[in-house]
């Protein structure tokens, strides 16, 4: 077998495994609730037995918004390391969810509360493509270099997340809806918000197979892609904005989980590799299967309370963060 054949013969397998492993965990999420079901009875439940209602209803949508959301951070953590080239970034990390989150934060804040069902969306979607835009427009200010895009990234992340500490201690008794919005959960999730994230992925699918396409290719140097006939700037701009589309249909559906997006491709990279075609699809299963662990690990864990799957991911994320930094230091010395 050539090294080639052994690669995709290894890729795919792991991605079998991968999806194996949400199913499974797909069917032990929905066994957890208030009424606890045998894996028969979800099993049954789900063929529309006499627990179909519970399943299909209320369980079922959560698990689907869990593997959607996750998949979506997963992909958008992988095109924004591609166009950065930098291993560290994520959407997260360069203050794409926190430009989202300060959206959804004012949203809440400037709208009645019977309107947040569409209010905090808009304004995920809104702040995200805001922030976006600073992102390229500001970097192309300083360059447009690799590093000008990383910094200013950082630097509108932080001042998102000042101005929404400012309007909570401004209006601190119009903050709860939104801090637990905020916090990041798959709590209450409808057919709804599965259909709604699925057209969501579906509209956005024809630039992500493009951007699948051209991300082998931001790990060229600028000079070496303009004698490619390539323009740097369009390239990691146009994979920083899909990046964007898919991070803002995500924290829209279940709140701010960046740290996905940079968990994900990591551990994809170091199962599959960094080849775009086994790497892309690798990194959309991780998400998928990072969030539906922390959403079942976080009702498991403190029964019969909750914690959010946010909190979750930032508590596995946080130190993975901090491994990374200390690797990537070692790295370079």
């Amino acid at each position: 077998m050539s090294a080639l054949a052994a690669r995709n013969t290894r890729a795919l397998t792991v991605c079998l495994i991968i999806a194996v492993l949400i199913a499974v965990l797909a069917i032990l999420g929905m066994t957890v609730g208030a009424v606890t079901l045998s894996i028969a009875q979800v099993l049954d439940g789900i063929g529309g037995g006499k627990n179909a209602f519970i399943v299909m209803q209320y369980r079922a949508p959560r698990v689907a918004v869990s593997i959607l959301a996750g998949a979506s951070f997963g992909l958008a953590g992988v095109f924004l390391q591609g166009a950065l080239r930098n291993p560290l970034a994520s959407p997260d990390v360069v203050g794409i969810t926190k430009c989202a989150g300060l959206g959804a934060f004012l949203a809440g804040m400037m709208t009645p509360p019977a309107w947040a069902i569409w209010s905090i969306p808009s304004g995920v979607v809104l702040g995200a493509v805001i922030g976006a835009g600073l992102l390229l427009v500001i970097g192309r200010a300083f360059g447009g270099g690799i590093a000008a895009l990383a910094l200013v990234g950082v630097a509108l992340g932080m001042l998102a997340q000042a101005l929404m500490q400012y309007v909570m201690v401004i209006f601190p008794t119009r903050a709860d809806q939104s801090m637990v919005w905020l916090a990041g959960s798959v709590y209450g999730s409808s057919a709804a918000d599965v259909l709604i994230l699925s057209l969501w992925l579906v509209a956005c699918l024809p630039l992500i197979l493009i951007a699948a396409s051209r991300l082998d290719a931001g790990g060229f140097g600028d000079d070496t892609l303009i004698s490619l006939g390539m323009s740097p700037g369009v390239l990691r701009g146009g994979l920083i904005v899909i990046s964007v589309l898919l991070c803002a249909g995500a924290v829209a559906s279940v709140g701010s989980m960046g740290f996905l997006g940079l968990l994900a491709p990591h551990a994809a990279r170091l199962m599959v590799g960094p080849r775009a075609r086994h790497l892309v699809p690798a990194s959309a299963l991780m998400g998928a299967l990072a969030l539906s662990a922390a959403d079942l690990a976080g009702r498991l864990v403190a029964l019969p309370n909750e914690i959010p799957a946010g909190i979750v991911a930032a508590v596995i994320g946080g130190p993975y963060l901090i491994f990374l930094l200390i690797k990537e230091t070692g790295r370079h010395e």
